[in-house]
């Protein structure tokens, strides 16, 4: 599922963020906020979405945060 939202995520977002890819496994904090519910979209510790990707969600985020 990961490497689907990802291909799908890259497109959407391309010129306008930079995406991060980290395992859920590798901190217990991590874990303990998302454990089963992976992949998860988040942009600054906010999350948007998960399992499946929620364009418009991404979307209004990405809009949000354009200052023009």
């Amino acid at each position: 599922m990961c490497e689907l939202l990802l291909g799908e995520l890259e497109p959407l977002v391309r010129g306008k963020a930079s995406i991060t890819v980290r395992d859920v496994d590798e901190r217990a904090d991590w874990q303990a906020a998302y454990g089963e519910r992976v992949p998860v979209v988040c942009c600054d510790d906010d999350e948007i979405c998960h399992y499946h990707l929620d364009k418009v969600a991404v979307l209004e985020r990405l809009t949000a945060a354009d200052p023009t």
